[in-house]
Formats: C-alpha cells, sequence, structure tokens
C-alpha cells in the first residue's frame, strides 16, 4: 500500500559527503564515449590487452573444480595462495615478505581509502608530489587532510626537499615508475635516496605501483618496499597487467598496519571476490604473466614513439613534453598564457579529447599543463589527433 502525500525528505548530508567532487577524468570519460572522439584522456589499459579466452577458462575450470569454495564468502585478509604468490614475487634476498603483510583490495583504489582511513584524521598532513595522481587525491581527501606538496623536477621527485615540509606528515604517496599523470620514473640514486630520507624521519612511504611492469625495454626497476620493509607500504594492481574490470589490487604492508587495514576492510567490503581471487591465481600462477607482459609493453612501446613522433612534427617548438621510458602517459607543458581547460573546449569541438593538468595538483595548479594518454589509440588517429592539438596550440601563439 501506497502512502498518500508523504511529506518531503530532508536530507541532511555529512559534511564529508558535501565536499565530495566528481573525478575530472570520470566526467570527461562520459563524453569520449562518443566513437567519433579521438580520446587521448582516459587513464585506461588498451581493451587488446584483455586475455579474454584465458580468463574464460579459468572461470570455467575454478567454478567446475571449486565452484562452493569460490561462490562462498571469503576470509578478508584474501585468498591465501594468491597472497603468498604476491609475497613470494616481492621478496628479495635481503627482504623476505611474507603473506601475512599482503592485504587483497577491491581494486588498488580501495587499498588508498583504507590508508587514508587508518592513517589520516581531520588536519593530518599528507605529502604528494607535484603533480600527483587524482585518484589518490580524491580517496585522501574525503579525510580532509592537509596536502603538502612536494618539490618536483624534469626527474620527478626531489628527496632532499623532504625536509622542508615532512615535520609531523603522516606520509608521503609516491609513484616512482612511470607516474600518473607525468610518465616520469625516479632514478635509482633517488630511490635510495628516497628510502633512506623518511626513514631517517620515521615518514611512512607509500609506493603505488600499478605500472612497473610496463618499461618498454622490460628492465624492472628495483622496488623500494625491498629497500626498507618496516617503513614502506607498498600498493599493486591487476588492473594494468590483466584487467580492470576485476576490480583487483592488494596492498603490502608492516604487520601492525595491515592489521589495522584489514579491520577498516572488514567494515567497507567484508572480503574482496573469492571467485576472482581464485582465478586469477589459476591465471598467473604457472608464469602466464611472463610471456603475456612483454606484448603489453610492445605495444604501448609502439603506439608511445607514434604520440612522440608526431608531438614533435605538429607541436610548436614552445610546448614541452615528458618522454616516458614506459606506462602510458605522456605530460606536456604549455606556454604559460595558454590555459588546458579552454583548450579542451576547443579540442572537444573538433572531436579530440585529452585530461586538463590542474586537477592532478594538490595545490596551486599549473593551468597549462595537460595529460595524454596514447594506449587506447590507434597509431593513425594518433597521428590525427595530435596533429588538431598543435595547430589549435599553434593558434594561441
Amino acid at each position: 500500500m501506497k502512502i498518500e502525500n508523504p511529506a518531503p525528505i530532508q536530507w541532511r548530508f555529512s559534511e564529508r559527503a558535501d565536499q565530495l567532487q566528481s573525478s575530472f577524468i570520470r566526467e570527461i570519460l562520459k563524453i569520449t564515449q562518443q566513437p567519433e572522439i579521438i580520446s587521448f584522456a582516459g587513464g585506461l589499459p588498451s581493451p587488446l590487452t584483455f586475455p579474454v579466452d584465458v580468463m574464460k577458462a579459468s572461470f570455467d575450470k575454478v567454478l567446475s573444480e571449486n565452484g562452493k569454495v569460490a561462490l562462498q564468502y571469503g576470509p578478508t585478509d584474501g585468498y591465501l595462495p594468491l597472497r603468498q604468490w604476491i609475497a613470494d614475487s616481492l621478496s628479495t634476498d635481503g627482504a623476505k615478505i611474507v603473506p601475512e603483510q599482503v592485504l587483497m583490495t577491491s581494486g588498488s583504489q580501495q587499498a588508498l581509502d583504507l590508508l587514508g582511513k587508518v592513517l589520516i584524521d581531520e588536519g593530518s598532513r599528507v605529502l604528494v608530489e607535484t603533480p600527483s595522481y587524482l585518484g589518490a587525491l580524491q580517496a585522501f581527501s574525503v579525510y580532509r587532510p592537509e596536502f603538502k606538496s612536494v618539490e618536483t623536477d624534469e626527474h620527478g621527485l626531489v628527496p632532499s626537499s623532504l625536509d622542508k615540509v615532512a615535520a609531523g606528515a603522516r606520509l608521503l604517496y609516491a609513484l616512482p615508475n612511470f607516474q600518473n599523470p607525468t610518465g616520469r620514473s625516479l632514478s635509482v640514486e633517488r630511490r635510495v635516496e628516497l628510502v633512506e630520507t623518511c626513514a631517517r624521519l620515521g615518514l611512512p612511504l607509500i609506493e603505488d605501483d600499478p605500472y612497473g611492469s610496463l618499461s618498454y625495454n622490460g628492465a624492472p626497476a628495483p622496488k623500494m618496499v625491498a629497500m626498507n620493509p618496516d617503513g614502506v607500504i607498498y600498493m599493486g594492481s591487476f588492473s594494468k597487467v590483466l584487467t580492470p574490470g576485476i576490480r583487483l589490487g592488494y596492498v603490502v604492508a608492516p604487520l601492525p598496519l595491515v592489521r589495522r587495514l584489514e579491520l577498516a576492510k572488514q567494515a567497507a567490503d567484508l572480503h574482496t571476490s573469492q571467485l576472482t581471487q581464485m582465478v586469477v591465481y589459476d591465471v598467473i600462477k604457472d608464469g602466464f604473466l611472463d610471456q603475456h607482459i612483454p606484448n603489453i609493453r610492445s605495444l604501448y612501446g609502439d603506439q608511445c614513439k607514434v604520440m612522440l613522433e608526431a608531438m614533435a612534427q605538429h607541436f610548436p617548438a614552445s610546448v614541452q613534453w615528458t618522454k616516458p621510458e614506459g606506462g602510458m602517459f605522456i605530460w606536456v607543458t604549455l606556454p604559460k598564457h595558454i590555459n588546458a581547460m579552454q583548450l579542451l573546449d576547443e579540442a572537444i569541438a573538433q572531436k579530440v579529447a585529452f585530461v586538463p593538468g590542474s586537477p592532478f595538483y594538490a595545490n596551486e595548479p599549473e593551468t597549462n599543463t595537460l595529460r595524454l594518454s596514447f594506449v587506447t589509440v590507434p597509431p593513425e588517429r594518433i597521428r590525427v589527433g595530435v596533429e588538431i592539438l598543435g595547430k589549435l596550440i599553434a593558434a594561441k601563439l
């Protein structure tokens, strides 16, 4: 029976809810769903890399052989064989990671939220790169920190600048490999200096590493968690090496912290899909990634080369950009007087999209910057899109 003439509900949202903001990138993606748009906007892996048949076979196998377990509730920390595989993959002769340090999450975005929930109080100082990953800024912002931007240069984060801003900080968040949004990577020397500096300051370091496997030359960079397992929190994901649709990530942390993260996850979603974890383990346990990831590197490396060549041909000399050696992104710096937000409107009118750089800054955004992603666009459309952008930029000089 329907109630007649109910009084209108007076919704009273929390202060936290009132400050929530939509991701600028997710809003742009609504536009880029139109097939005629040449989109350099999304940080989406190429669907050409998704191992559909392999995943399908493993789903069938897991459900046929162990379906009642796969479809049941699972432990909060995750499927033990998968956690053991992750621990083994991160262990070195000098740093042993154990599965008890591994917490499976529903994508690495949940790991960011759990870390914010456990480590950040309102007003807590949080250190981030300049610019930084927008998803991390969103996840941490819910807990109302005081963001402090760490100095960067053309080689990424500058470890020697930490002393100026580290007093009282709860954490430093960094992406050392092919950073989103800039594509920059930290050198081995800077990694060592960064870990040593954080250890000296007693500052927890979050090493977010979704792109580390995507080096075009295949040479892996040393992981900072191996340099100081007691002070570095490592985040990983299967989104860029298998498929983002499975929403499977993980965080590796010292035991006192990982137990708090586990409690926070219990309150959020009880556990990450047991079925998904069992399928992913079945896919990767016998070395599939060793054959699969080189194909991703080759595809992305070829398309990055196409974009860099097109930019060199069509962009004015006053424009600067990064030259990544892996990952999915190129960062562009325009002359100071050009506003990338305004440029985006003009580009969309000509069926090209990108992400302006301003949302990636925690403080003092640089409005003359933008991010280009090349991995989902075929080479011929990359060339067309870059030529259009080059003409639009040249018209503003």
